[in-house]
Order: structure tokens, then sequence, then C-alpha cells
């Protein structure tokens, strides 16, 4: 059973959230501001954390950022504004996922769902390949089983999203990829929010690749393509 920690002053959304994902049949645990949330998560360990931005005691951008600092834990952000600059904030702390409020209780399950089901996927990887996947070309080396990146001999910090991103298209390198391709592919859904949102993403990535970072080719009016 996924055990999932809501972290949100706001008594009634972490109900709804609550009831919603009991009914999915998580364990469910909840916050109600940041301070109690990174209590909390040195003391248990949990699949996923559904984290507020905007917060008494600790806001969610210095919670995350605190959590990391011990856990992997996948988080998903939820925030009253669509501001670019909390996603970026947000993605390069490394939550795996941000979510603009009012949203619909269904969406929010399908988000936790499909980060679900990577993590869970990642894990049977890690363990169960004895042949590293990895991918070379210049100064840049990718190891796609350790989720390691190197930048000319020097190891980059990719979030979450980014590693996933970047693995998807250099399997698929040479290939023009669709913006919607890599949303539904990489995100696990339909996705059906801002697609800004992978601008974002990409971006970061671009910059934790350096001048490798031009590898990544945009297909204006189409997608991506990764030159391997």
């Amino acid at each position: 059973m996924a055990r999932v920690l809501i972290c949100d002053d706001e008594a009634g959304l972490r109900a709804v959230i609550k009831r919603y994902a009991l009914f999915e049949g998580y364990e469910v645990s909840e916050a109600s501001n940041g301070m109690e949330a990174v209590e909390i998560c040195r003391k248990e360990s949990f699949d996923i954390i559904i984290m507020d931005i905007m917060m008494p005691e600790l806001d969610g951008f210095s919670a995350v950022k605190e959590i990391r600092k011990t856990s992997k834990t996948p988080i998903i952000m939820l925030s009253a504004r669509g501001e670019e600059y909390d996603k970026v904030l947000g993605f390069e702390l490394g939550i795996d996922d941000y979510v603009v409020k009012p949203f619909s209780s269904k969406e929010i399950m399908l988000r936790i769902q499909a980060i679900l089901r990577r993590t869970s996927g990642r894990e049977i990887n890690e363990i169960g390949e004895e042949d590293h996947f990895v991918f070379h070309k210049e100064g840049l080396f990718v190891d796609m089983t350790a989720y390691k990146v190197f930048v000319d001999e020097v190891e980059a910090k990719l979030s979450p999203k980014e590693f996933e991103i970047l693995f998807f298209l250099i399997r698929h390198k040479n290939i023009a990829i669709p913006r919607e391709k890599l949303l539904t592919e990489v995100w696990g859904y339909d996705y059906f929010g801002d697609d800004r949102t992978l601008d974002t993403h990409m971006k970061l990535l671009r910059k934790s690749l350096g001048v490798y970072g031009e590898f990544i080719k945009t297909l204006r009016g189409l997608g991506y393509r990764f030159e391997g």
C-alpha cells in the first residue's frame, strides 16, 4: 500500500484529497504546514508527498529543500499561482510535478498514479538490471540504470523529470518527438495542463547539460529531437 503525505494549511483541501486517496487504497498522513511536514518526513517514509507552497511556519519551497537533504520521495507541489518563477524554482528543488489550484480530484489522483507507476518501475530496473544502459557522446555520459549524468566528467544534478525527459529522448535519438508524445510518455497520462511545463523542464535540462544541451534540437511547431 502506497503511503501519501498531504501537506496544506487548508484543512478542507486536505480532507478532499485524503478522501479520494483513501478510496484509491493509499495510506494517508497529514501536515498543516511545512515545518510539520519536515518533522514527519524525518521520522517516517512516504511513497509520494503533496506539498502546498503558501503555508505558515515554513513555506513549501523551504520544506522541499529540507526534505530533499535526506529523501528522494516524489513530490507534487500545489500552488494558487501559475507563475513561471514558481515552477522553475520548484523543479530546480527536485519536485516531480506542479499543479495549479483549483484542480479536480481526478487530476490529482491521475498525477499520483502516474508518478507511483514510474517510480516503482524505476526501482525494479535499478535492482534487476545486470547491465548498465549508458549513452556517451563527446563529454556527455549518461548512465540510465544508475540515474547519473556526467558533463565533462562532472556529475550534473538533474531533477527526476529532467532524467525522464533526457532518457526518453536518448532512447529515441535522431527521431522527431512531438510535444504531445513527450508529455504523455514522461508524465504518464494524457496531460491536460499547461504545456509550458514542458518548455520549463526543457530549459532546465539544457542548462543542466551545459554545452551539450545543444544536442536537444527544437523542432518548431512539432517538438524535439535528440541528435545522438
